[in-house]
């Protein structure tokens, strides 16, 4: 039966106003990960001597969680999104303390837990609802000058930042430390606050390079590639060399082959050099296209808690896209980081949708056009 606007129900309200071109957009980018996973994951499963189809059932299972997961929460209102966004927070915050003392250690890293036959990386989970527990007390501060909810804000912060840094896990900090900066420029905070925070920022770096080795090494190959290892990068390179406009084809890559990370921080490559320049700026295309909805979005929007989070949320997820793209175009240090939807990995794809469908919760038509308020009128 077709839904006609005259029409109440639960159902025929959210089709009429969720954002169904942002919501198409993000499927599209699943689907297009299931792709990009059967043209990368094969060589790589065989490497390590699992089924040639281990990577691909698994990107389908999650994927058989994710999409219920975005569409489901995509029926929400803004109270019970802050609800979920608390619970799952304050939820994978234990679960990365836990990961810390029982995880196991996979490349000097203690980031994941198992739970039943699942490995877990929380802060995939933690990073979506950070932005919308940091938008919450910021947005109780703009309502309520009494209550500190700006200092909540940034103890939270602190302690996110604090465990991503104990696992380690640097490129993550990075990560939520830019959303949470441009969460703040947005909130309206006095310029030298925003320098106060850089200082810090660049003091973190500072102490990460001359404290950490793998983070000194990594800056310095990207400086001065000549000092070091830089294999895969420059078989990433070579990868969008061969595959020209066009591509070589769906399984025709060879960088696949070779690189151990393939199918997760080096999926772009694949795409580059199988399906060509023209699906890499398509793929991009796409992605901006997703970010440039949220964030009009959030302009529109009057709340200032739903204008937070929902600027919050296309960043973190457009500012992990760059990353993961810098990284394989050689124009940022090496860093593993997954590309949103596209990259496997169970935890970052439904991390993603838990994300994108509060964005859809938020981004739901409800207050009409009017535009936002300024956040914070001292700054304004």
């Amino acid at each position: 039966m077709l839904l006609g606007r005259s029409d109440r129900g639960l159902l025929a309200q959210w089709w009429f106003t969720v954002d169904r071109g942002l919501m198409f957009a993000v499927l599209l980018l699943m689907a297009s990960g299931v792709l990009v996973s059967m043209a990368a994951s094969p060589p790589v499963a065989e490497r390590i001597g699992a089924d040639t189809f281990h990577f691909i059932k698994g990107q389908l299972f999650y994927l058989g969680l994710a999409v219920p997961l975005l569409v489901g929460l995509s029926f929400m209102t803004p109270r019970p999104a802050r609800r979920a966004g608390l619970v799952v927070f304050f939820g994978a915050l234990a679960l990365m303390v836990a990961a810390l003392f029982y995880g196991p250690e996979i490349k000097g890293a203690h980031r994941w837990i198992d739970i039943g036959p699942v490995t877990l990386q929380p802060s995939e989970l933690a990073k979506p609802a950070f932005v919308i527990v940091a938008a919450w007390f910021l947005a109780e501060h703009v309502r309520r000058p009494e209550m500190p909810g700006h200092l909540v804000a940034f103890l939270l912060a602190g302690a996110f930042l604090g465990l991503l840094v104990m696992q380690p896990d640097f490129g993550q900090t990075a990560l939520v430390l830019l959303t949470f900066g441009s969460m703040l420029l947005i909130y309206g905070i006095s310029w030298f606050s925003v320098a106060g925070l850089a200082a810090l920022s660049a003091t973190g770096l500072f102490l990460a390079y001359e404290l950490v080795p793998h983070v000194r090494s990594r800056i310095d190959r990207f400086m001065s590639p000549d000092k070091g290892d830089t294999f895969q990068v420059d078989t990433a390179m070579q990868a969008f060399k061969n595959g020209g406009l066009m591509g070589t084809g769906p399984g025709g890559g060879e960088a696949k082959l070779v690189l151990p990370d393939a199918h997760t921080d080096f999926s772009f490559a694949v795409v580059g050099e199988e399906f060509g320049l023209i699906a890499c700026i398509l793929l991009l295309s796409l992605f901006a296209f997703v970010v440039i909805k949220i964030l009009a979005r959030a302009k529109q929007e009057p709340d200032p808690f739903a204008a937070l989070a929902l600027s919050g949320l296309g960043m973190i997820f457009g500012f992990q896209a760059i990353i993961n793209m810098g990284v394989n175009t050689a124009l940022l240090p090496a860093k593993g980081m997954t590309l949103p939807f596209i990259s496997y990995g169970g935890s970052s794809l439904v991390g993603m949708a838990f994300g994108m469908g509060l964005v859809l919760a938020l981004g739901r038509k409800r207050y009409g056009s009017v535009a936002a308020a300024p956040l914070n009128p001292a700054y304004a």
